[in-house]
């Protein structure tokens, strides 16, 4: 085993530009700045290409809509999935955005919910809609997988690999970083497997494929998909301190099977109602 001084020790700040304490322009706010950007660009080039029955002036109100469904929805989240006794005993707590907690389960419901509500609004197809977003998403994971790593957060299981990383965050306050044991930089691990390698698989079945034909077909593709690189990156993922398995298995692991099976409803249901081979695009 390599001396632990041998390890790189974490020294990224988690703000682009501090202006207090606890205040300024974080990396973590950018990733997601950067995710719906890159969204909304991948649906302008969707509907140029004839591929999108979203026009290209409902574009950023749709983004819009999913900003607010993922930002509700993963606060929200995060306090019933992962931290429902504090929401139980200090509800304002989930007031206090500056102290973090967001949960991606739960940012893609209310991603869901607010999609359903704009395609009802806009009365254009639900699963369509779905589908096409669903290829634009890991842009989103890869930049935020990135920021949690600068933030020197969600880290990894203690490894002696050479690429193993010293995280101070992850033992007591004043601990000597000598005492500090490495961990695997798990966050890495799940921007190359859920951004990465997710959004090269999608892009590649939505421009090589007939799939968008198919309504809901990448949408399960995608879910069944995150799921799978989820449960791989949880097996190198340190579970959060004070939060229980369930039955033995990471709430990450766990919640994740929910999404292997919405993803396989998904694609049984496109199949059995499989359009025909017209363009799937409207027009403006």
């Amino acid at each position: 085993m390599p001396p632990l001084l041998a390890f790189w020790v974490h020294d990224l700040s988690p703000f682009i530009i501090r202006f207090g304490e606890n205040f300024g322009l974080r990396w973590y706010g950018l990733a997601y700045v950067l995710g719906f950007l890159a969204a909304g660009w991948m649906l302008m080039r969707y509907h140029r290409a004839g591929r999108s029955a979203l026009p290209a002036g409902q574009v950023a109100d749709c983004i819009f809509a999913l900003v607010l469904g993922v930002l509700i929805g993963g606060r929200l989240g995060y306090f019933v999935l992962y931290d429902f006794d504090l929401l139980a005993h200090q509800p304002l707590a989930i007031l206090r955005v500056w102290e973090g907690g967001m949960a991606y389960h739960g940012g893609l419901i209310g991603a869901t919910v607010a999609l359903g509500w704009f395609a009802r609004r806009h009365r254009l197809p639900f699963l369509h809609l779905g589908d096409v977003l669903a290829t634009t998403v890991p842009a989103g994971l890869l930049f935020g997988r990135i920021a949690n790593f600068i933030n020197g957060e969600l880290w990894g299981k203690i490894s002696v690999v050479s690429w193993a990383v010293i995280f101070p965050k992850s033992a007591p306050p004043g601990t000597p970083v000598a005492l500090i044991p490495p961990r695997h930089p798990s966050q890495l691990y799940e921007a190359a497997l859920e951004g990465a390698l997710l959004l090269a698989y999608l892009q590649w079945r939505f421009w090589k494929s007939d799939a968008v034909r198919t309504p809901g077909r990448l949408s399960g593709e995608f879910l069944i998909g995150y799921a799978i690189m989820r449960i791989v990156g949880e097996v190198f993922r340190e579970p959060d301190e004070g939060v229980s398995p369930i039955l033995g298995l990471s709430r990450g692991t766990f919640y994740s099977l929910f999404l292997l099976l919405a993803g396989a409803i998904l694609i049984i249901r496109g199949l059995r109602r499989r359009t025909p081979d017209e363009p799937a695009a409207g027009s403006d």
